[in-house]
């Protein structure tokens, strides 16, 4: 179970386009599943905040192992960032993990102007300077970017969408490819649904490039509602369990 806690935190915010798609206020939380194990949970959270004198939004994303799972595998996530209202354009990311032991403490702060993001690493007491793409994104912005960006909303089936994203002092191309539409149950009813494959690095979590499928709401919200993914070593499911705060209605087709 390395790192499994840290694919749902990476995906479980995999929304898409719908202009104002979220705001502050909004309020996710996602049972995980590891096989017949109930593993544990994530929640993402948007709230307001300030830097460099503009307010921005601050989005907060936690993962932790419960149950039987904590006592084999203990997971404690936290992911944050702070990226423009308007642009999308993330000025700070926060990543402090245990995972089973494995642990990261990092702090990156972007300039945007110098296209340049400076690393703190306080578990190795290190600081770092990378040179970025214009309009890179963080772990976290880049989803919420993708749910505002205009090209989405136009995607064909089998088509792709890429977008430049700062990870473990590296820019990768992040690649998310529409598979269509389809009807699924979740608890709170039978909800429409935009099918994506975000492209995935195989070996360390992942089984292969295209192991993880993701359901998002086909409505104005544009929200994730189920997650699959073949690991490394066996399977995981996650679920939307709670939510709050959504921007627009949340359309129910029969419960």
């Amino acid at each position: 179970m390395k790192k499994l806690i840290t694919a749902i935190l990476f995906f479980t915010i995999c929304n898409v386009y719908s202009q104002n798609a979220f705001s502050a206020g909004e309020y996710f939380k996602f049972r995980i599943h590891y096989g017949f194990i109930n593993a544990g949970y994530a929640t993402l959270e948007v709230k307001d905040a300030v830097r460099e004198n503009k307010k921005v939004f601050h989005v907060v994303g936690k993962g932790y192992t419960t149950g039987a799972a904590k006592l084999f595998f203990k997971v404690k996530d936290d992911y944050q960032s702070y990226f423009d209202k308007e642009t999308g354009k993330p000025y700070q990311f926060i990543r402090k993990i245990d995972e089973g032991g494995y642990t990261k403490n990092q702090e990156g702060f972007f300039n945007q102007s110098s296209n340049t993001v400076t690393v703190n690493d306080y578990k190795n007491d290190t600081k770092k300077t990378f040179k970025v793409p214009e309009n890179v994104q963080d772990i976290v912005s880049v989803f919420y970017y993708l749910r505002n960006h205009p090209e989405v909303d136009d995607l064909k089936v089998g088509g792709f969408i890429e977008v430049d994203m700062f990870f473990d002092e590296e820019v990768t191309k992040f690649k998310l490819k529409f598979l269509g539409r389809e009807d699924i149950k979740t608890k709170f009813g039978t909800v429409s649904a935009m099918i994506f494959r975000p492209y995935v690095q195989a070996g360390r979590v992942f089984k292969e490039e295209e192991s993880l499928t993701v359901w998002i709401s086909d409505d104005g919200n544009r929200i994730p509602l189920r997650i699959k993914a073949d690991l490394a070593v066996g399977s995981l499911k996650a679920d939307l369990d709670e939510f709050k705060g959504l921007s627009h209605s949340f359309k129910v087709k029969s419960r």
